[in-house]
This record gives C-alpha cells, structure tokens and sequence, in this order.
C-alpha cells in the first residue's frame, strides 16, 4: 500500500560529516579573540587620532601584534580616519573601548590565553580611568 523511499534519509546525510571543515573550539575561541582585538584596535585607533600619546600608540602596536598572533600572521587592517573632535564622543569612545576589552578578557580567560588576557585587562583599566576623567 505504501510506496518504497527511494531517496536517502536526511539523517544518514548528516553522518556523513566530513564533507565540511570542523574547526576545534581553540579555534573557535581564537577567531573570537582576534575579532574582539581587532574591534578594541579599531577603536583605539580612532582615539589616537582624536587624542594622540604615547601610551595609545603602545596599545595600539600591543593589540596589532596579538591580533596578528591569533590570525597566524596576517596583520589587522587599520583605518586612519578620524571623526569630529568633540569631548561626548572621546567618552562614549572610552566606554566602547571598555567594553570591548572586557569581551576580549572574558575570551582570552576561557582561551587561558595569559598575554591577551593581560593586555585585555589593561586596556579595560585605561579606558575605565580615561572615560572618568573625560566625562568629569
């Protein structure tokens, strides 16, 4: 009364998994990182170019050869186009960078990646006491 199947089940497809690449959860983890980095580069780039120092062009080389180490040697792309100079924007600059450096330190934590988690925690302390002063 019934018909025969004659196709192939979806699930006997999906046993047969090894037509795609699987990346490791290292992997995973490392592209996460390198995403929050480059993201945290970004930004810190574009608050060297409304306030320049010393200490953001060092931040800003740390982050470049971290996100160059987590991608196997391709370096980031870096943008030097710099917005309005106005202090609201320097600020919400600061919280931005904050939070992506936070995001950073919890992936590098769970990565138990020690020198991205330190850089990670430092630019979370800059950019907490640099958005205070600015805001005041």
């Amino acid at each position: 009364m019934y018909e025969p199947i004659r196709t192939k089940s979806v699930h006997t497809m999906a046993a047969g998994h090894d037509s795609f690449p699987h990346r490791s959860r290292e992997e995973e983890l490392d592209i996460q990182l390198a995403g929050h980095l480059s993201a945290l580069l970004a930004v810190t780039d574009e608050l060297r170019q409304l306030s320049p120092g010393p200490e953001l062009d060092g931040a800003a080389e740390a982050l470049a050869e971290q996100v160059t180490r987590l991608r196997g040697g391709h370096p980031p792309v870096r943008s030097a186009v710099a917005a309005a100079i106005h202090e609201p924007h320097i600020a919400g600059l600061h919280q931005r960078a904050h939070a992506l450096a936070g995001r950073a330190l919890v992936v590098a934590a769970s990565r138990a990646d020690t020198a991205a988690a330190i850089l990670a925690a430092q630019r979370m302390e800059h950019h907490a006491g640099a958005g205070h002063l600015v805001s005041a």
